[in-house]
């Protein structure tokens, strides 16, 4: 669960230490106090999109860290894989936007990609809020609510390996759906190309070998120069001796020192390792000399060969690698081309095959859905009716549409609000306070399946109030008995069934705004509820209620 959430310099939030509990966590505030801002913040540290724009005026940074405790096996599974781990059953979450553009992300201390944030986030945090609700007016997402709740993941992933191979074969199928001009073309053009690179027989890394060859031709005269200075260094010319004759004599000098002085032994072994080393060298040197060749047919020679290895690189490739690759690609599809009626008879059946084989498994994911769909039905109509709507219909129809990678099935929620009316789009038939109860309803149901340990409602309450309020509440309370629930809320009916009340306040000074988060006790949370029931100016009967509201719920 989220424990705690630290929050400076974002937007008009200097600093905020905000304490969750365990349960039901309700934030209320006046219209524009910041309550957003908390939940922009949490997004933040989840990975989600944000700019340096939230950070405070005047500011050069902005800094969200969030501290987790008992996160849950696939949570924890999930920060393993990624390479962190947690330390003393805590994981702490830090992101920082500066700006001067120098953003970073941590976890437990340990810096972490952005990427990581994002995906570890799904696994600890559930959000909702009320664009949520548009999700019930897009189809499109209904089957991700669905499949869900579906047993079925051993049977996706083996439909979805099939499903990749029949979409392999109908795409070589459709390659061999060539008339027999094209056909004859392509085996001339491709015979072409096969031809052009076999004939000139090139290697892998000759291009380099060439290249370097021909610096040494281009670079002879003065290569030979320098090797026949070094020579006559080592072993002297007409003029004059050389090192190595000096120093045979200076080795034979010391050989005669030694045979007085017996620890001066050791250096008359090294000069005569130097001779030797020496004479080496200078042989070695005489072989290279006798290599160099001033040879202007061979510079020619090389020259045109690399022009052909320029002009095969420039149709087929980078590399002569990518070349000969070229080569083998070109040979399959030219057998694939001669070898037509019997390729295109070969595809067809397993074609054939892995279509049955798919739509046996597409329609095996139809029935689990189908399944699974009556529960899901059933749930939601016992959630709506808790919820006030006891006579909403609904619907979850599954029409076949052609294959994809999730089966043949469309997903789409129908609802009826009035008895008689036949089913319908729920954009076509709800109001904003019957889009958000169905939409809670359907959460409710997809909760229980959930493995995050936190969800949080943004203002979901929007457009409802009185006994449905209070029911939305009830509801909220209950999934909070399993999950650790926060909740962004205008109704008094909600917050005041929570555990942990946090009230978001805006303050003004020195021509600067602050928001401050405080955690409210009874008299407190009395007051606050007072605010919402009756306005800024709260009534004795507002006070009243709002104590009648919150019961024997002191805590």
């Amino acid at each position: 669960m989220l424990s705690n959430l630290y929050i400076e310099n974002v937007a008009v939030i200097e600093k905020a230490n905000i304490d969750f509990k365990d349960g039901f966590n309700v934030l209320t505030g006046e219209t524009g106090a910041g309550k957003s801002i908390v939940i922009d913040s949490i997004n933040a540290v989840l990975g989600h999109r944000t700019s340096k724009q939230i950070i405070r005026t005047g500011e050069s940074y902005a800094l969200v860290s969030a501290t987790f405790f008992d996160i849950g096996d696939m949570a924890l599974k999930k920060l393993r894989s990624l390479g962190y781990d947690v330390e003393d059953d805590c994981l702490i979450i830090q992101r920082e936007l500066s700006l001067s553009g120098k953003n970073s992300c941590r976890i437990n201390s340990r810096p972490a990609p952005l990427s990581v944030l994002k995906e570890l986030g799904t696994y600890l945090i559930g959000i909702h809020g009320q664009n949520d609700n548009l999700e019930l007016v897009s189809p499109a997402l209904h089957m991700h609510y669905l499949d869900s709740l579906c047993d079925f993941r051993r049977q996706m992933n083996e439909y979805r390996e099939v499903y990749s191979k029949f979409r392999k074969a109908e795409k070589e199928l459709e390659g061999f759906n060539l008339d027999e001009r094209k056909r004859l073309e392509e085996i001339d053009f491709l015979t072409f190309q096969i031809n052009e690179i076999e004939n000139a027989d090139i290697e892998t890394g000759e291009e380099e070998r060439l290249t370097g060859e021909k610096n040494v031709l281009l670079n002879s005269e003065r290569i030979l120069r320098s090797l026949m200075d070094t020579r006559e260094i080592l072993d002297g010319s007409d003029d004059g001796f050389g090192v190595i004759c000096s120093l045979d004599d200076a080795r034979n000098s010391m050989i005669d020192v030694s045979a007085y002085l017996p620890d001066t032994e050791e250096l008359s072994d090294r000069l005569s390792n130097a001779y030797y080393e020496l004479q080496d060298i200078a042989s070695e040197i005489n072989s290279r000399i006798d290599d160099i060749g001033l040879d202007p047919q061979r510079l020619d020679q090389i020259e045109e060969r690399l022009d052909i290895i320029y002009r095969l690189k420039r149709k087929y490739g980078n590399s002569e690698e990518e070349i000969l690759s070229y080569l083998d690609k070109s040979r399959e599809r030219l057998a694939v081309l001669n070898n037509y009626a019997d390729n295109k008879d070969a595809l067809e059946k397993e074609y054939r095959a892995l279509e049955k084989d798919v739509t046996d498994r597409a329609a095996e994911l139809s029935a689990i859905r189908k399944e699974t769909a009556k529960t899901f039905v059933s749930e939601v109509q016992k959630e709506m009716a808790f919820l006030e709507m006891p006579n909403v219909r609904f619907v979850v129809n599954i029409d076949r549409c052609p294959l994809s990678s999730r089966g043949f099935d469309k997903v789409e929620f129908l609802f009826s609000v009035n008895p008689g009316e036949d089913p319908k789009p729920v954009a076509r038939i709800a109001s904003g306070g019957e889009l958000s109860r169905m939409m809670l309803a359907i959460k409710t149901v997809l909760a229980k399946n959930d493995f995050i340990g936190t969800l949080i409602f943004d203002e979901i309450d929007t457009g409802i109030s009185g006994s449905a309020a209070q029911r939305v509440g009830q509801k909220l309370k209950q999934i909070s008995e399993d999950k650790q629930v926060m909740c962004v809320t205008h109704q008094a009916q909600i917050a005041a069934l929570c555990d942990n009340h946090l009230l978001i306040r805006k303050t003004y000074s020195d021509d600067k705004t602050y928001t401050t988060v405080s955690s409210l006790d009874y008299e407190g949370r009395v007051s606050e509820l007072a605010r919402i029931i009756d306005g800024v100016e709260a009534t004795k009967t507002a006070v009243e209620h709002a104590k009648s509201l919150i019961g024997d719920r002191k805590g």
